[in-house]
């Protein structure tokens, strides 16, 4: 048996780039703008700090058992450590699992990220969640 397709060497996600506490978790959820995917949802806040951006995850029961929920929390960590460096200082970013996350390939729960961590930060600083001029 060979090494998984979903890891390769070294940390998944930064240390410094994990998100901990629960407030933090709270602040993204409640004052972020959120993004839908019908595997997952993404929330960002940007807060004025000079801090290192910082990601959470949240893999309820709704997935599955413990040992999915892990792997869902594993992959999704994985695709963050390349895209952390986007996102901008300060920031606080959680990604919550939905149901159909469980059975997604990796290629489409990345895909499906990147939508939303586009629509995110392509909001970031305007005010209305459309383009002021009807094109996207």
């Amino acid at each position: 048996m060979g090494g998984s397709p979903y890891f390769e060497e070294g940390p998944v996600l930064p240390s410094a780039s994990r998100m901990r506490r629960g407030d933090e978790f709270a602040d993204a959820i409640r004052r972020g703008r959120r993004a839908g995917r019908p595997t997952l949802v993404a929330h960002l806040n940007v807060r004025e700090a000079d801090e290192p951006p910082l990601v959470g995850f949240v893999v309820s029961k709704a997935i599955g058992g413990a040992v999915v929920r892990n792997q869902v929390k594993r992959r999704l960590r994985h695709l963050m450590r390349s895209r952390v460096e986007a996102l901008p200082r300060g920031s606080l970013l959680v990604v919550r699992a939905n149901p159909p996350a469980a059975s997604a390939r990796s290629e489409h729960l990345a895909a499906e990220l990147d939508v939303a961590l586009d629509r995110l930060l392509r909001r970031r600083g305007s005010g209305s969640r459309t383009p002021t001029d009807g094109r996207s």
